[in-house]
């Protein structure tokens, strides 16, 4: 059974009225672009002409995966748990980016190989296991495991929203997840591992080629499983698990959502495979690098805000492209109209 969530579908009578309030502005007609688009998403969102950001927050789900040991990533497992450490002491770029822009940051131990203490400020600790299985050998974790991912990472949302949390965007952390990221968008997309696949951490061409050849022969050990949550089952990671439930929930608390970049996308892959309507919810930060990414934008049909070949992940580009929603926001809600500053329209 998949897991059910009750998202609302956008009430566009609204955006009628978003229009005309944003073509009103002190400008021609369009000439702030993308920045338009924004204000009336988010305006549809909150069901209202001033909508308002507060309390934002990034979440970053860590995990670890089975397929590590199958070679197909440039750096070893531990790094997984390493990095874990230095977001919860401040050092890595999304906890610079995140202060910088006023960003509440939260950890999760989705499933790292590694015991954290249970007093280890500024994690949340949600563990599923102690990594998943590999996917080469046969399905990564249990329906019932990827089932309690969705359902505890969407409680994690719930009470985020609680706070008067507004938007929220995901990151991840876990060495090989493009391999499992690669393997859901070829699934999902019906579409050639081949163009799925990419450099990840760094491979070069003989690592790639290996990295390759080990996705081709999981993906004829599992064959094509026939729901979304089979799919996000067989191949999916921990983290990923959690980033779907997460997505899922943040979409039916009605809130914005910033979508990261080639793990966050192949995440939100399996959630709008269970629920097509969260994508009204969602806003794509930026485009990766990681090869594939460009085309499952494309796939999905959605144009990020930035291109700046950053592929870090962590969240960094939801962190970079806060201020651009901001600042769709505040012209919606701070500009001067033609009437309010007695401006002359353009002549007719």
């Amino acid at each position: 059974m998949e897991t059910q969530f009750s998202i609302s579908r956008l009430d566009h009578s609204l955006r009628e009225m978003l229009q005309r309030k944003v073509d009103r502005k002190t400008k021609p007609l369009g000439a702030l672009g993308a920045l338009e688009n924004i204000a009336i998403q988010i305006g549809m969102i909150q069901q209202t002409l001033t909508p308002k950001l507060t309390n934002p927050h990034v979440l970053v789900f860590a995990g670890d995966h089975g397929i590590a040991r199958e070679g197909v990533s440039a750096y070893p497992q531990e790094v997984t748990w390493q990095m874990v450490m230095n977001f919860l002491s401040g050092g890595a770029a999304i906890n610079v980016f995140c202060k910088q822009h006023g960003i509440e940051l939260k950890i999760v131990d989705a499933g790292v190989n590694h015991e954290f203490s249970n007093d280890t400020v500024g994690m949340i600790h949600n563990k599923t296991g102690m990594g998943t299985g590999s996917f080469a050998n046969g399905m990564a974790m249990s329906i019932e495991q990827a089932q309690s991912c969705i359902a505890t990472s969407a409680g994690i949302v719930k009470e985020i929203a609680k706070t008067g949390c507004t938007i929220i965007g995901f990151g991840e952390m876990g060495i090989a997840n493009t391999s499992s990221a690669a393997i859901l968008m070829s699934v999902l997309c019906n579409m050639p591992i081949e163009k799925c696949v990419g450099r990840g951490t760094g491979l070069d061409d003989v690592t790639l080629k290996h990295k390759l050849d080990v996705l081709k022969k999981s993906l004829a050990k599992n064959g094509k499983p026939d729901t979304p949550l089979n799919v996000l089952a067989t191949f999916g990671g921990f983290e990923i698990a959690q980033l779907v439930g997460a997505m899922l929930q943040a979409a039916e608390s009605q809130l914005i959502i910033l979508i990261d970049g080639f793990i966050a996308s192949a995440a939100y892959l399996v959630a709008q495979a269970i629920e097509p309507l969260v994508k009204e919810y969602c806003i794509f930060c930026h485009q990766s690098d990681e090869q594939a990414h460009a085309l499952l934008l494309q796939y999905l049909q959605v144009k990020p805000l930035l291109s700046l070949n950053m592929r870090l992940g962590e969240g960094t580009g939801v962190a970079v492209a806060y201020p651009i929603i901001q600042s769709a926001v505040n012209f919606l809600n701070d500009m001067a109209s033609f009437e309010s500053a007695r401006v002359s329209k353009k002549s007719e």
